[in-house]
């Protein structure tokens, strides 16, 4: 176990050391001064009375002294650490706001304000990072659509066997730079605190099925809507909600062979559920799945493995998480309650 240092106890320490040296100090002096005030007693006589005097007009009034300094001690010292303890709280309650955010100095002890502010340029530099990052993806996404299009006009031009997969190949594509530049927008909103909206799941589900039902059932399997009138509206963005549940939507085609089907619940609750006749996926893999450079092993051969981990993405944006219900072969939006 690796010890950590403490700047409490060690005050606590050399207050004390300090205390006992002070006190050893004073019996010594009123020890040595005593020894010439009673020479006209014998040696042990002279021993019982200074001893006597001592404990009466030394040691007594010492313990009377130093129980309310001690206690006033301990007390400034939890009092001088306190701020720590509350930039420490502050720091864990801006957990999933963490952009833009800096801790506040203005309560700061003098002796912490250049951590404070050490810790701050930090901050200060890493958001600068995120954001040249995040304007670097939005940029490169956008300049790939135009090519993307055109190329899709070429292979319209194409009567070529393999047109048509290589159609749905930029398709493909097409969505995922979709995707990203709308992760790289949700990144800006929310540095930016953009104020969101109320947005009803039960709208967006049926927006989403409607719109990804034709080509369900052109691949021979069906898709349903199971709503719940009961289920509330969540803060967020529309357009990201939409997209994490079409995600979850596409991954259950996917998985489902043909003649099966995919259900879409809304609710109850803040919540948004797909359901589908594929294996299932344990929670100990979704985890590796919404790591990036993780593909699952159902992944068709034209993505690129990114579609569970930009769903965690965007739900980490609007405080809510992915979930897996693996008995139930389900995947989970759940937002927070509000």
């Amino acid at each position: 176990m690796t010890y950590r240092r403490s700047v409490s106890r060690r005050l606590k320490r050399g207050l004390g050391l300090i205390g006992l040296v002070g006190t050893f100090l004073l019996l010594a002096a009123v020890a040595f001064f005593y020894s010439f005030t009673f020479t006209h007693l014998d040696p042990q006589a002279a021993m019982v009375r200074a001893i006597k005097e001592m404990l009466e007009h030394v040691a007594l009034p010492l313990v009377v002294l130093l129980v309310p300094v001690t206690i006033m001690v301990l007390r400034a010292i939890r009092q001088a650490f306190r701020p720590l303890e509350e930039a420490a709280a502050e720091i864990e309650a801006a957990r999933g706001h963490e952009r833009g955010y800096r801790i506040d100095s203005s309560t700061m002890p003098a002796e912490a304000l250049p951590f404070t502010y050490a810790v701050n340029d930090l901050l200060g530099r890493l958001d600068d990072a995120a954001t040249r990052q995040e304007a670097f993806a939005a940029d490169v996404a956008h300049e790939l659509r135009t090519p993307l299009a055109l190329l899709l006009l070429e292979l319209d031009r194409l009567d070529h066997a393999d047109a048509a997969r290589l159609k749905e190949d930029v398709a493909a594509m097409r969505r995922l730079i979709d995707q990203l530049m709308l992760l790289a927008q949700i990144d800006a909103a929310t540095a930016a605190q953009t104020p969101l909206e109320a947005v009803s799941l039960v709208d967006v589900a049926r927006l989403v099925v409607s719109s990804v039902a034709p080509g369900i059932i052109a691949e021979g399997k069906t898709i349903a809507l199971d709503i719940d009138d009961k289920a509330p509206f969540v803060n967020g963005r529309r357009e990201a909600i939409a997209a994490a549940l079409r995600n979850l939507i596409e991954n259950a085609v996917r998985v489902t062979p043909a003649g099966g089907g995919i259900q879409v619940f809304a609710g109850p609750g803040a919540m948004l559920r797909v359901r589908d006749e594929g294996p299932g996926l344990p929670a100990e893999r979704l985890r590796e799945l919404v790591q990036r450079h993780h593909r699952a092993d159902h992944a068709s051969k034209d993505g690129a493995g990114l579609g569970l981990a930009i769903v965690d993405r965007i739900m980490a944006a609007h405080g809510g998480e992915l979930l897996t219900e693996s008995a139930k072969n389900e995947l989970i939006l759940r937002f927070p309650d509000t």
